[in-house]
């Protein structure tokens, strides 16, 4: 069935724009007739894989609305419902009004360096809760970040996040790297292990984007990519923007070592490491506060 403006989605969810496509669902922003507001509209098609995976796409996007739901912050998108219906799953959020972090990034290049401390801090705020659920992200990037009009930051789409619980099901397939390659840790590109650390890693590769302009590893194709991620050393990014303090380039390094033991051991002490580079009152508006 193709979905289309007007369509209502549980009786209550009226779409309104579509925002955003892939092969196996959409996002919409929708007007919620309950409780007259705004709001965004995830649906996904599992009829549009085989069999046994469409079985196992359900189970996972529904336990995955749950996971999103248990983590409260300001600087996370809100989910206010989910469920099926006809052919698609949905899931409601807060519709969030700003620019993504890429198209912020495009705006104002170059980003200026304390507006991407600014930035790395909020997120390693959101990354502390997510974390403590506890909850790897595993997709990081400009994209799923938005800048609102006063500053602050939102993470979308915890729509690939593992659950770290040891009696859990994972959400994904060990062995099957999920997330985008631009952003992606070494271990995750191998399929191995994911932790914090990765989360610590992307949050690296997003850094280090913001000061340079550029992601510190890209290629023509996304094996091309995985292997830069594995076996090259980023450049530092002083030798793009020498106006970068130099502690701002050391945090960057440590997020993007190879081995994830070399990283900060959390998103805390990032966090720690970027207050003494925090920008102070008076940004212009838009700035990231």
């Amino acid at each position: 069935m193709t979905t289309t403006t007007g369509r209502v989605v549980a009786g209550r969810y009226e779409l309104s724009t579509l925002i955003g496509q892939g092969g196996m669902g959409q996002v919409w922003t929708a007007y919620d007739r309950r409780l007259d507001r705004r709001v965004a509209v995830k649906l996904l098609r599992p009829d549009r894989v085989a069999g046994a995976e469409a079985e196992e796409l359900r189970r996972r996007f529904l336990r995955e609305c749950r996971v999103t739901a248990q983590v409260d912050h300001p600087g996370l998108v809100t989910v206010h419902d989910a469920g099926s219906e006809r052919d698609d799953l949905f899931l409601v959020m807060q519709y969030v009004d700003g620019a993504d972090l890429a198209d912020h990034l495009a705006e104002h290049d170059p980003y200026p360096w304390h507006w991407a401390t600014a930035v790395a801090a909020q997120l390693c705020a959101v990354l502390s809760a997510v974390h403590a659920v506890p909850i790897v992200h595993r997709d990081l990037k400009p994209r799923n970040v938005m800048v609102k009009q006063d500053g602050t930051v939102t993470v979308l789409d915890l729509g690939v996040a593992s659950v770290m619980d040891s009696d859990t099901t994972r959400l994904t397939h060990t062995g099957s790297p999920i997330g985008s390659p631009a952003y992606m840790a070494p271990e995750q590109a191998m399929g191995g292990a994911v932790g914090p650390y990765t989360d610590l890693y992307a949050l690296g590769v997003v850094l280090h984007e913001l000061l340079s302009g550029e992601v510190p590893f890209a290629g023509t194709t996304a094996l091309g990519v995985l292997h830069r991620h594995l076996y090259e050393p980023p450049l530092p990014v002083r030798r793009l923007r020498p106006e970068v303090p130099e502690a701002l380039e050391r945090l960057v390094l440590r997020l993007l070592e190879k081995d994830p033991q070399a990283r900060p051991s959390s998103a805390q002490e990032v966090y720690e490491a970027l207050l003494p580079l925090l920008p102070g009152r008076g940004l212009p508006s838009g700035a990231p506060l």
